[in-house]
């Protein structure tokens, strides 16, 4: 189905919604891996096109645990897994946030991901995922050399940047 609409001389493979979010970007929120691949055989889809809060494909991918699309995503050289979004998270910590595993496996495999990068509360992709108990990534982020589990964040006193006790696909 997707193939014949591209057929279509009038569609526009590209073009965002109100929200900016194109097709590239609802079909890896949806972790339609077959559909990605579709769409990144076009010249004219930008795959690090920016949403208006700034995210991108990669970053929806990641944010819904969709490691198949995330990995199809990862293995292009014009996405940039280690780029904060308008909030300053990075795709690292709304995968540590979630817990998922595997995808803050694939991104940690990837040179330009910072795994200690601070938010703008500066908080870490590891004090995520304490706070909200995901051992395994805990675990994974303590392998890592460039985590500091001593530095301090500067969120006391300050607001979670997301509602406690909401689950991020619904916020």
């Amino acid at each position: 189905m997707v193939r014949t609409l591209l057929e279509c001389e009038e569609v526009n493979p590209d073009k965002p919604d109100d929200n900016g979010r194109t097709p590239l970007l609802i079909a890896a929120r949806g972790g339609y891996e077959e559909v990605v691949k579709i769409l990144l055989e076009l010249q004219e889809v930008d795959l690090d096109k920016l949403e208006n809060s700034g995210q991108t494909p990669l970053s929806h991918a990641a944010i819904f645990g969709h490691g198949g699309v995330v990995k199809i995503l990862l293995e292009r050289q014009e996405v940039n897994p280690d780029k904060p979004d308008n909030a300053c998270w990075t795709l690292l910590s709304y995968a540590a946030w979630e817990g998922y595993e595997g995808v803050v496996k694939m991104l940690l495999e990837q040179e330009e991901v910072n795994p200690d990068k601070p938010d703008k509360f500066g908080r870490s992709p590891l004090s995520y995922a304490a706070w909200f108990g995901h051992e395994g990534v805990v675990k994974i982020l303590l392998g890592r050399e460039e985590v500091n589990p001593g530095k301090p964040d500067n969120a006391c006193g300050h607001r979670s940047p997301m509602p406690l006790g909401k689950d991020m696909k619904e916020w």
